[in-house]
């Protein structure tokens, strides 16, 4: 059976962290005495409450979490984390429809970074520091940050890993998993610590800079500005950008390993960084031969806005200092293609993961060869790493899961009468987390406010999905799922 007062007690002490995280925002309305602190002051309490209720509701629970209960706890989380960060906006009157709200919530703590506010730049810095908190927040996972600063949290938090975590090779980099949740932790906080000092450095207002950083480092892309990083023109804080969205996008065991551990080399030799530096590098190349041909950019622009767009769709950020609808159609088929890939199991990007095009790629060639010396034994390899028959399986079973979706929410979305280019590419980019869109009728510089209400629900839950990998969430909503035996 499901350990459903431990679910009430986990839930509850979630909450209460969420509530701290929404007082950040309430403290930033006090000082600018703006509109929001009524919003803020309300929801904190309205959120404290609620989780105190909870918490007492589990407070004789056995200490002792099952895989069953892990997937559904997960599910439950980031839903419930939605459904309370979404009250500042409504509270406020900020955003008047609870689809809309929902859906904003959902895209930042997902980091995909789709909104449906037409201008950003209206709202008050309490609000604005929440929607770029919610995506720092989902960057490396609710429950994982609850298990660094909670070492005794629950007694499955393996279980509570491998739900949340990203990619079909889970990096544990020591044998505590608090160990590593804190390591991968001080990471994430280091690049966004030293991001944001650099945006300051090179002209944004802290605001901006801690704002911006903590997007950047989520790989989520909500701005401060409605022109997001094109509104300050210019090629450093660009450059900047491109390279944290960049390492944001790589394994952070990686990068623990290459900075603090000595292993530097690991990085280069690892088979899916690689992987995710030829797909970046070729994109580029070919989206800049196309805007010298057809857009008659000069050369330095030509490799600065493609570079970014490229950079920011591999990893699914989504911000962009050009307007890419404007390019030749082909360049949308490249950053299309670097939107499903997207960047590095164990990073804050989405996507399908480039470890997954690795070994797709390695099963192919095994099957090439196997044409001709049918009798070959041809293991799959990935850094040292063999990859059993079960794991290709559900690599084929994940890809198919993938594009089902995908081409689902596409289908609904045509019906609902959205054009067929966006509604592609609108699947695509909340199935992969990614946020912009491209096409004409809803652009990668436009929100999404126009979409029906059913469609942003469809959205909703498919950002989820993408955030979680598909089958945490799709596990639950079959029969055996809820059967005691």
């Amino acid at each position: 059976m499901l350990n459903k007062r431990l679910i009430c007690k986990i839930l509850g002490t979630l909450l209460w962290i969420e509530a701290a995280f929404m007082s950040l925002g309430l403290i930033l309305a006090l000082l600018y005495m703006e509109s929001d602190v009524m919003a803020f002051a309300l929801t904190v309490g309205i959120t404290i409450l609620v989780g105190t209720v909870l918490r007492l509701t589990g407070r004789h629970a056995t200490n002792t979490l099952s895989r069953r209960d892990a997937y559904l706890l997960v599910t439950v989380v980031w839903i419930a984390f939605a459904i309370f960060g979404m009250l500042p906006f409504l509270i406020g009157g900020y955003i008047d429809h609870v689809t809309d709200a929902f859906f904003e919530t959902m895209s930042g703590l997902t980091t995909t970074g789709a909104t449906i506010i037409d201008q950003v730049e209206g709202l008050p810095h309490g609000i604005l520091f929440w929607r770029s908190l919610t995506q720092w927040i989902g960057g490396l996972g609710i429950v994982f940050f609850t298990i660094a600063i909670i070492p005794s949290f629950v007694g499955g938090s393996i279980k509570v890993f491998a739900a949340e975590a990203t990619g079909p090779i889970k990096s544990k980099m020591h044998p505590r998993l608090t160990t590593t949740a804190k390591a991968l932790w001080g990471i994430y906080l280091l690049m966004t610590a030293v991001c944001a000092v650099c945006f300051w450095f090179f002209g944004m207002s802290l605001f901006d800079a801690v704002n911006y950083s903590m997007t950047v480092t989520a790989t989520g892309g909500f701005a401060t500005h409605d022109a997001s990083t094109g509104y300050f023109h210019s090629p450093a804080i660009d450059y900047t950008a491109i390279v944290f969205m960049f390492f944001s996008g790589v394994s952070f065991a990686l990068l623990y390993a290459s900075l603090f551990q000595g292993k530097a080399k690991q990085l280069f030799k690892n088979a899916e960084f690689r992987f995710y530096t030829a797909l970046t590098l070729a994109a580029t190349v070919v989206i800049v031969y196309f805007l010298l041909r057809y857009n008659h950019y000069t050369v330095s622009d030509a490799i600065r806005y493609a570079l970014f767009q490229v950079v920011s769709f591999i990893t699914t950020t989504g911000m962009f200092n050009e307007d890419a609808a404007q390019w030749h159609h082909i360049t949308w088929v490249v950053l299309s293609l670097c939107m499903f890939f997207g960047g590095c199991a164990g990073s804050t990007a989405s996507g399908f993961k480039c470890v997954r095009g690795v070994i797709a790629l390695k099963i192919l060639r095994n099957e090439v060869r196997r044409m001709v010396h049918p009798k070959a034994l041809l293991p799959v390899k990935v850094n040292n790493t063999s990859v059993h028959s079960p794991s290709q399986i559900t690599l084929l079973a994940f890809f198919i899961a993938y594009i089902t979706l995908c081409f689902t929410a596409y289908f609904i979305m045509i019906l609902a009468g959205v054009d067929s280019t966006n509604s592609i590419t609108i699947a695509l980019s909340c199935g992969s987390n990614v946020g912009p869109t491209l096409g004409l009728e809803i652009g990668p510089t436009m929100s999404w406010s126009i979409l029906p209400p059913l469609v942003k629900w469809i959205l909703s839950g498919l950002m989820l999905m993408g955030r979680l990998e598909i089958f945490t969430v799709l596990v639950i909503f079959s029969p055996s799922f809820w059967k005691n035996n």
